[in-house]
């Protein structure tokens, strides 16, 4: 069943000694909130709990208990995600995986992944997704990071625009309580759009217009830029005799609605800094004229992705050009690899299991960080972790997996 709490036709596991694996029932929700609080360092208030049950149906998470305590917890629900050539595909997005300071390195969390991953199995889903607090963990399990995000600060002070930068104006300061309906509008077009981009739930909504203190990290609550085909919101932290403004979210549809939004961000007066996350090939840079104030602080994944179904995953998305390759994909932690035909002809694709010999050999892993266009092939053969038979199907393969826009996580979960 998909759309609401599944009712799982499973038995309680027992994969490591003296610990269940199951579904988890009302009663384990005390023992959830604990460990998911001390797995994050946060503190949960009740309005925070009864979206985040929204979010993420209790009585579909898994945990681990050892007698009557929750000692591993993983959560999830189905996603729609937008992938390259403005199409959607199911996935299942997993969040909240923690396990118990005291049950460390005896196996748990690869107990509940081989239950939930069998879960995806069986509801046919071709992919798995979530944003990953460690980076050293997923890889075992067939997941690789598919969307690249850069922490960016500009001194806003001396920030100037060349004379070809769009001015198309038609930004509107506003309060964002009055507009979430058209926020929740250009957020739903934008997504149709932009690989590594989901739906976003009414709860996912729901967090962000409320705002939390827990989020704000001292500054000020939000504030709101506006564009017909954008938005900007963002917040002000003030520290010692300086003012910097965070940009929390902006979303463009339009290379018009991105300047024009940008232009009213280095209006804000008295603002000595301003900082952002921006996708690899954002054109901030090259709106200035000195593209060096768009100053790299930080770079990290955003989302990291599993096949779980390397056909049905290949055939869902669209390819820039035409490729007839053979991929062998080893799958360490599932039975989803296996050797591959891959065609593509005008843009879509037919994959189907062969007997004929590999162009290409790679992990799933591998495929995954490849799937939405963000890291190409070409990396990957120089770190030894794919072996192409030759050049040329290696620039074919990296020419055809990429995309015409940025991947971009569309919202936090």
């Amino acid at each position: 069943m998909r759309g609401g709490v599944h009712s799982w036709d499973d038995l309680p596991m027992t994969l490591v000694p003296g610990i269940t694996v199951r579904s988890a029932t009302e009663a384990d929700a005390a023992g959830i909130r604990l460990l998911v609080e001390t797995s994050f360092g946060t503190r949960s208030d009740e309005a925070w709990l009864e979206r985040a049950a929204q979010l993420f149906a209790p009585l579909d998470s898994i945990v681990a208990v050892d007698g009557d305590r929750v000692v591993g917890h993983v959560r999830s629900r189905e996603m729609i995600l937008t992938v390259p050539g403005e199409r959607t595909v199911s996935a299942r997005g997993i969040a909240g995986v923690g396990v118990a300071p005291t049950h460390r390195r005896r196996g748990i969390l690869r107990a509940m992944y081989i239950e939930q991953h069998r879960r995806t199995e069986a509801q046919g889903l071709p992919l798995t997704i979530f944003t990953a607090s460690e980076g050293g963990i997923y890889g075992r399990f067939g997941y690789g990071p598919a969307v690249r995000q850069n922490a960016v600060t500009i001194d806003r002070r001396f920030a100037e625009f060349l004379p070809t930068t769009p001015n198309p104006g038609g930004v509107e300061l506003v309060a964002l309580a009055d507009v979430t309906e058209r926020v929740r509008e250009i957020y739903d077009r934008w997504r149709r759009l932009t690989p590594g981009a989901q739906v976003r739930p009414d709860a996912s909504w729901g967090n962000l217009f409320a705002d939390p203190e827990r989020f704000r990290g001292g500054g000020s609550d939000l504030f709101t830029l506006l564009h017909p085909d954008g938005y900007a919101l963002y917040r002000y932290h003030h520290e010692a005799r300086e003012m910097t403004v965070e940009v929390a979210e902006m979303r463009s549809v339009t290379a018009d609605a991105h300047a024009a939004l940008w232009r009213a961000l280095f209006g804000l007066d008295l603002v000595t800094r301003i900082t952002a996350e921006l996708s690899d090939n954002d054109p901030l840079p090259y709106l200035l004229t000195n593209p060096r104030l768009v100053r790299t602080t930080a770079r990290y994944d955003g989302l990291w992705l599993r096949l779980m179904d390397v056909p049905a995953a290949l055939t869902a998305r669209d390819y820039r050009t035409d490729l007839d390759v053979v991929l062998s994909v080893t799958d360490p932690f599932r039975e989803a690899g296996g050797v591959f035909a891959l065609t593509v002809r005008d843009g879509r694709a037919e994959c189907a299991p062969t007997d004929r010999a590999a162009d290409i050999e790679l992990g799933i892993d591998v495929l995954g960080s490849m799937y939405l266009g963000a890291y190409p092939a070409r990396v990957f053969a120089a770190a030894n972790r794919l072996q192409a038979k030759d050049s040329g199907k290696l620039r074919a393969l990296e020419e055809a997996f990429g995309a015409d826009r940025d991947a971009v996580l569309g919202w936090f979960f």
